[in-house]
């Protein structure tokens, strides 16, 4: 059996999560009404080669404003030919997005291979201590060490 391995990608255009939701149900109604698989998918130029690690139960990990907040699980890869001809591979996602534990991100472009034991924890429902704090606050914890990892 292969390890796990995530990826972790930047949400360009969204400011939060919210923002994501809203797309990603948007884009979803409009592919149901065409008939086509309505499930939602981040289409990127650059295929995997840890294919296998992937879809041993990673997720896809979003980048809000410099910080994780979300995640996503994979459910497939799928080629994807663009009308310029190109190859594309279209991450296929779950429509369950879940919060997670605010990690700080820096820029970068394209996306990430995450570790799994380095990967941001799921949030509790209605636990009480650092994962109830607004983000941006979150990150100026962490930034000043008084958030201890």
């Amino acid at each position: 059996m292969s390890a796990l391995v995530h990826l972790v990608k930047l949400c360009v255009g969204a400011d939060g999560v919210d923002d994501l939701v809203a797309w990603q149900r948007t884009r979803s109604a409009e592919r149901r009404a065409r008939g086509e698989d309505h499930r939602p998918r981040h289409v990127t130029r650059m295929w995997p080669r840890r294919t296998e690690e992937v879809l041993a139960g990673g997720s896809l990990y979003w980048v809000f404003r410099g910080a994780i907040l979300a995640r996503q699980s994979i459910e497939d890869l799928q080629e994807v030919i663009g009308a310029d001809g190109i190859r594309r591979c279209a991450i296929i996602l779950s429509d369950e997005i879940v919060l997670v534990e605010t990690r700080p991100r820096r820029p970068f472009q394209g996306w990430r291979y995450l570790a799994a034991s380095d990967a941001p924890p799921d949030l509790t429902r209605g636990g009480v201590g650092t994962e109830a704090l607004p983000p941006h606050l979150a990150l100026a914890l962490d930034g000043l060490g008084v958030v201890a990892r």
